[in-house]
């Protein structure tokens, strides 16, 4: 399905406006300390190895992007995109639609090659089930009632743990929130025409929680994210000379010699579990937690 570079997706055509206004009125978080593989080494347990399977890397001219995706909460659009990755099918494709204080949306294989990826549109992944037990979060308030907190690194909304007792499954609601740093979908205003497209968040934008299927985060070059060449105020359309997508894959595609690392910081620690609690005395907002830090070793 092609989506045209001026009617994307319902995150342009429906209420810009009030996106613009909700990154502009959101409270950064504060930016994460710089860590190295010295640290790691010190302190193997603080870590863990980000599965390479799972590694996106997006090679743009302003730089390296390194994403982790999550499968288990949108198993198809991760399928999808590993598949356009790892087939060379984004290289050369342009952030054709960029807003300074929300995000940045890129691969458009349509208006590139004029075929489109020659996959199947994918139905939203918008919210995912969750067994607590099985998948345990490190939450902001009571671990009962609490509706934020932190799944390996990424940051995830969720029903109250209690409501597990009320569901035939045993599981909750989850999803992850559009915070800065997360990666997500474009579509159009049919939420099951999701294909190619994808918008990496600059700022936060909690009014498409639920809308759009987030399916990773930025581990490695988040710099580069906000740097990536902006559009008008307001609509991000057009730019003069965008950047590109020079070239996209997957780490696990690589020999396993070349293949970086990514270390991320556990978040089930001494250190995190006060930091949470802060957030819960403060009443922050998972998005206005700091992000967690990664380290890549080349």
């Amino acid at each position: 399905m092609r989506f045209s570079t001026f009617a994307v997706s319902t995150l342009v055509l429906a209420g810009m406006a009030g996106a613009t206004a909700c990154a502009q009125g959101t409270s950064e978080a504060p930016e994460p300390p710089v860590f190295t593989v010295e640290d790691v080494e010190a302190s193997p347990d603080a870590w863990r190895q980000a599965d390479p399977a799972n590694l996106m890397v997006m090679e743009t001219t302003k730089g390296r992007i390194i994403i982790e995706m999550l499968p288990e909460v949108a198993p198809a659009h991760a399928q999808q995109f590993r598949t356009i990755a790892s087939e060379g099918k984004w290289d050369g494709t342009k952030f054709h639609r960029v807003i300074d204080d929300f995000m940045a949306q890129g691969g458009d294989i349509m208006a590139m090659n004029g075929e489109g990826s020659g996959l199947p549109s994918i139905n939203g992944e918008f919210t995912f089930r969750a067994n607590p037990g099985e998948m345990p979060m490190n939450v902001i308030g009571p671990r009962d009632s609490a509706t934020q907190g932190l799944y390996m690194g990424f940051p995830m909304g969720t029903q109250a743990q209690f409501l597990a007792e009320l569901t035939g499954d045993a599981a909750v609601e989850r999803w992850i929130p559009h915070c800065a740093g997360v990666v997500s979908t474009a579509r159009t205003g049919d939420p099951n025409s999701a294909n190619s497209q994808f918008f990496l968040m600059r700022h936060q934008g909690d009014h498409l929680d639920k809308q759009y299927t987030a399916w990773g985060r930025v581990v490695d070059g988040f710099d580069v994210v906000r740097s990536i060449k902006h559009g008008p105020a307001g609509t991000g359309v057009p730019i003069n000379n965008p950047d590109q997508l020079t070239r996209a894959y997957m780490v696990s595609d690589l020999p396993e010699g070349e293949q970086p690392q990514v270390f991320v910081q556990r978040t089930d620690t001494e250190e995190w579990t006060a930091r949470l609690a802060e957030a819960d005395q403060t009443d922050t907002d998972i998005c206005d937690v700091m992000r967690v830090p990664a380290v890549v070793a080349d």
